[in-house]
């Protein structure tokens, strides 16, 4: 079983030694640090990280920037970023007709990236229980759908 991290990170060689996968990193460098701490640990083995983007305008989520994705890799000491897709939380809406303009534009943020860069960006991590059908649709290559499967769960 593959273990996903999907919080803050604070402390990212615990991270990086604990967990397959960190989904909604927002920044390039804790992606780096995160594969530094990794090739420490386990230099055969890759950390799987998914960088976080900003499409729909939530204030909660961090923007990720093109520039700097392209500035860190002309940097890095590695030919290829650490990281492998792209990842987001679909904006909450009513239907899956108003969800798809947001699921269109990150494969389509998807692709741009992946020629910028150079690299094969495979993970496309977009949809939730309402509107996952229309992610597939979209390309999504992993969806959210816990609460299809348990149900709505009321915050404490």
């Amino acid at each position: 079983m593959r273990r996903v991290c999907q919080m803050p990170i604070q402390q990212s060689s615990r991270a990086a030694r604990l967990f397959h996968s960190v989904d909604s990193v927002d920044d390039i460098a804790l992606a780096e640090k995160l594969d530094r701490a990794r090739a420490e640990f386990s230099p055969n083995e890759k950390l799987r990280v998914l960088i976080e983007v900003h499409i729909a305008g939530e204030e909660s989520k961090s923007v990720w920037n093109c520039r700097s994705a392209r500035a860190s890799r002309a940097n890095s000491s590695t030919s290829k970023p650490v990281f492998c897709g792209i990842d987001v939380y679909s904006a909450i809406s009513r239907s899956i007709d108003e969800a798809r303009p947001y699921l269109h534009k990150l494969r389509e943020l998807r692709d741009v990236l992946q020629t910028r860069l150079g690299c094969d960006l495979p993970v496309l991590s977009m949809g939730m229980s309402h509107d996952f059908e229309a992610a597939i649709e979209e390309g999504a290559t992993e969806v959210r759908v816990g609460t299809a499967l348990f149900g709505a769960r009321h915050a404490p």
